[in-house]
């Protein structure tokens, strides 16, 4: 009798920490590498939120918080939803958790019956799936189209919904492709939606402070009110707030849903960490400042990045709306061979072949459900940017 449980055979390992790894095994075995594979901003948090840490600590807020987060955080959580996205959530429907995953984790493993299906548009971040699979569900990817800015089409969402169908995930701006929904696309979507009223909607808003020119962010129960009663809308503050270890995740939605996420995070994991929570609340009530600051600097990097790409051999690389990523197409560069004579056949021998030749990492588009294509994060210095860029463009162009 097999020891592992049944439930791991269905998943694999994370594919952009598996390539992270990779890159630091190389470093520290003497290689000039440079990684391009990890989705954390390389600022660092803000002194105001690290002071209130600081103070929480010498105040003695170290002690077990309620599963679902001190009342200070929900507040502010609902407060947050109310100011920023127009969504009128009461305290008592939200909920805080270990980091973003957490909250989706729970989410699926709180509603998913073996055989519910969860619609999941592709490019999607590499962990969707796999937590859908753990929960006993089966994910169905949705394919999207570069020339349509890698978005669900309604007409796709409609062709994919079944009797089955529990879930419709949706991540705006995205991670791989950094696409994001304006409030028109989000409207023939939630259109879609009304339809259906068995299809409930997880959305994961953590890049919604990312986002570029003019484009204006909007999440599916504030684009339309009358699904807001099976909508789950999660956000955290790991990347806006550069919060990345602080592990704090966030969500609000109907009573009944975060009461069963309630009772399952309590056999779980209990409350985030107490000092984290501190921090969050004054990240969500603090100077909001900073952000558009960084902002502008991520919007330079993704304009240096995709342009360096644009002109490299056999890669199209479109723009995207948000986030920190950019999702080029190395689709002409398929079949073609290195000079050590190896040959392209897929986005992963693109992606081994440029670490090994330039010592650049990056993730392969198979990875996120959608290729041939890879995933560049710009969340590292402009200078190191540019250096990847050349010897990405060198590496193209020495393909035959």
């Amino acid at each position: 009798m097999p020891f592992i449980a049944d439930a791991l055979l269905r998943v694999k390992p994370s594919a952009t920490i598996a390539v992270t790894q990779k890159a630091r095994d190389l470093k520290n075995a003497g290689r000039d590498i440079i990684s391009l594979s990890v989705g954390e901003p390389d600022f660092d948090t803000p002194d105001n939120i690290k002071k209130a840490a600081i103070a929480a600590i010498e105040r003695g807020e170290t002690k077990y918080t309620p599963v679902l987060g001190i009342p200070p955080l929900r507040e502010a959580i609902a407060r947050k939803f109310k100011r920023e996205n127009n969504l009128d959530y009461k305290a008592s429907q939200t909920i805080v958790g270990t980091g973003g995953k957490h909250i989706l984790f729970n989410a699926f493993l709180a509603t998913i019956n073996p055989g519910d299906e969860v619609i999941i548009p592709a490019p999607y971040w590499v962990s969707y799936p796999d937590m859908v699979l753990i929960a006993g569900g089966s994910p169905v990817p949705v394919a999207t189209r570069i020339e349509q800015g890698f978005k669900l089409q309604p007409e796709a969402l409609e062709k994919a919904i079944t009797p089955k169908t529990k879930w419709l995930l949706l991540n705006s701006p995205s991670n791989p492709s950094g696409a994001a929904y304006t409030h028109a696309e989000l409207k023939a979507l939630t259109d879609v939606l009304l339809r259906h009223e068995h299809v409930w909607v997880l959305t994961d808003d953590i890049y919604e402070h990312l986002i570029y020119g003019d484009f204006k962010f909007a999440t599916p129960a504030e684009v339309e009110p009358r699904l807001i009663d099976r909508t789950l809308t999660m956000n955290g503050v790991s990347k806006s707030y550069a919060m990345t270890g602080w592990r704090i995740g966030y969500a609000a939605g109907p009573e009944q849903l975060i009461k069963a996420m309630d009772m399952l995070q309590g056999q779980q994991t209990s409350g985030a960490c107490s000092i984290a929570q501190w921090a969050s609340v004054e990240a969500l009530t603090g100077p909001q400042d900073f952000i558009a600051e960084r902002r502008k600097i991520f919007e330079e990097r993704r304009d240096l990045v995709v342009s360096m790409l644009n002109q490299a051999k056999f890669l199209q690389c479109p723009s995207p709306e948000g986030a920190f990523y950019v999702y080029p197409s190395c689709a002409e560069a398929i079949g073609k061979t290195t000079p050590e004579g190896k040959r392209i056949d897929t986005d992963e021998d693109f992606v081994a072949g440029l670490l090994e030749a330039e010592g650049v990492a990056v993730v392969q588009g198979s990875a996120f459900g959608l290729g041939p294509n890879f995933r560049i994060s710009y969340a590292t210095a402009t200078s190191v940017l540019e250096d990847a860029c050349v010897k990405i463009q060198r590496f193209c162009s020495s393909l035959a």
